[in-house]
This record gives C-alpha cells, sequence and structure tokens, in this order.
C-alpha cells in the first residue's frame, strides 16, 4: 500500500543534503530507502545528508565499483548500495544482500533499487529525483508501509 508522494524542489547540492539531514528524523533500525533517478540527479548527494544525519562522520563516496559500503551507526550499520553495475538477480544475492536486508538494526539505502526487482522491500521509502537544471532537482517521498 502507497502511502502518500510529497515533492520538494531544492536549488542546491547542500539544499539536497540538509532535505536529507532532516528525513533521517523519521528512518528507524530496519529501514530501506529506494532511490531512483538518472546519473547525476543528486542520489549521493543525498545519501551523503542521510549519512550526516544519522552521526556518521566519514566521507560518504559512491560504491559505484564495490557496489556495497556500510558505516557503523550506534546500534546496526548504514549500509549504502549501489546498484548501477549489477547485471542479474543472482549477482545481488552474491553480495549478501539478504543478510543485510534481514538484519533489523541495519538502514539500507540503496541507489539504482529497481535492480532489486522481487528482493525490493514492500515497506520502504522511495526517493524520486528529477535533474531541472546544474543545481536544481525535485526529488519525490513516497512512503510504502
Amino acid at each position: 500500500m502507497s502511502g502518500k508522494t510529497i515533492t520538494y524542489i531544492t536549488e542546491s547540492s547542500e539544499e539536497t543534503k540538509l532535505l536529507a539531514e532532516k528525513l533521517t528524523q523519521q528512518l528507524n533500525p530496519g529501514d530501506f530507502v529506494a532511490f531512483y533517478g538518472n546519473l547525476g540527479s543528486g542520489k549521493t548527494t543525498f545519501i551523503q545528508g542521510l549519512a550526516k544525519g544519522l552521526g556518521i562522520q566519514r566521507r560518504i563516496t559512491s560504491p559505484t565499483f564495490i557496489i556495497l559500503r556500510h558505516y557503523k551507526m550506534e546500534k546496526g550499520f548504514f549500509y549504502h548500495i549501489d546498484l548501477y553495475r549489477i547485471e542479474t538477480l543472482k549477482d545481488l544475492l552474491g553480495l549478501g544482500i539478504n543478510e543485510v536486508l534481514e538484519d533489523r538494526t541495519n538502514i539500507i539505502a540503496v541507489e539504482w533499487a529497481e535492480k532489486m526487482g522481487k528482493l525490493l522491500p514492500k515497506k520502504r521509502l522511495d526517493i524520486n529525483f528529477e535533474y531541472i537544471d546544474e543545481n536544481k532537482r525535485e526529488i519525490k517521498i513516497t512512503e510504502h508501509v
């Protein structure tokens, strides 16, 4: 069942990060955040804001080539997963994604989440990014419960 969609327009990468930081106030252990949007639309920038809001001090970069990075939180881990280079569901299962999903202390952020297919949790936040111009982004957040 889908909840309502809230649309935001951010005017800079700083605004995008601030929006993400505010969103962390609504996140709980076990939450899954699915990211959708073209290359350069703001997904990694948003995830950097999420990490900051979760108290993670380390620099967050996109794990495009290694697919998965994890960061220690007070309880559990924050997983940043980038599926851009994943070709098949079998590739994804080989990463141990099931174990990550089953640990209810984790908060998981997945770029290119559409590649998860049937593994995509029903309960999640979907965040869609639209590139408007060099600085401006339209960000739509939908909660699925």
